[in-house]
């Protein structure tokens, strides 16, 4: 198994990363944004996605965006495919995408907005801390990326202050990850306000 960064020999991968992504939305049936092949090529051209290749096999994929002329940059459309599922092939997709991150843009802050606790559970090893959304990029270009999501009703109503989503800020001038934080991860907590969450907004929606 390879894991590398993505180039243009890449792109021949984009529609079964893309089919890939809205299955798992489909399946998890929790908002995913949609991507398109076109814009994940030019991730890959411009050096900006890593992707996991067994053999010419696709395994899994993930995405740098920079939002705010570089301030803040997010590993977006982690996705595995669902044969190599299970194996612990996100975990190490996460650790190399947030590697090459903060390699281009090491005076960024990175951040990240998911639903999926195995996801809250990576980045909170790698050092993020949950955080407001309004300690994350104001850029709108962001947060029109969302509307292609099921839950994206909920992030108008609230007036882009919340979501389903749960969002998690590394900041590289705050954050100082050592070994001992990343064994102080507690899946109860994250359990516990994901559901509290979802119990909120699922009222609303019932009214």
């Amino acid at each position: 198994m390879q894991i590398i960064i993505a180039n243009k020999s890449h792109c021949i991968y984009a529609e079964t990363i893309c089919e890939t992504i809205a299955l798992a939305a489909k399946d998890r049936g929790t908002g995913i944004a949609k991507r398109t092949p076109e814009y994940i090529i030019s991730k890959m051209e411009n050096g900006n996605a890593v992707i996991a290749l067994d053999g010419e096999n696709f395994a899994g994929f993930c995405y740098i965006e920079a939002w705010n002329h570089g301030k803040f940059v997010a590993n977006s459309g982690l996705i595995v495919h669902p044969y190599y599922r299970n194996q612990g092939l996100a975990k190490t997709i996460k650790k190399v995408i947030f590697k090459h991150s903060r390699t281009k843009f090491p005076n960024s802050k990175v951040f990240s907005i998911t639903t999926g606790l195995a996801v809250m559970k990576m980045n909170s090893e790698l050092g993020y801390k949950p955080v407001t959304f309004s300690e994350l990029t104001d850029d709108q270009s962001f947060w029109k990326g969302c509307q292609t999501c099921k839950n994206y009703d909920v992030l108008t109503r609230t007036d882009q202050k919340m979501c389903l989503c749960t969002g998690m800020l590394y900041d590289p001038i705050k954050t100082k990850v050592t070994k001992s934080e990343s064994h102080n991860y507690d899946k109860k907590v994250w359990t516990r306000l994901k559901n509290i969450k979802q119990s909120i907004f699922l009222k609303k929606d019932k009214k």
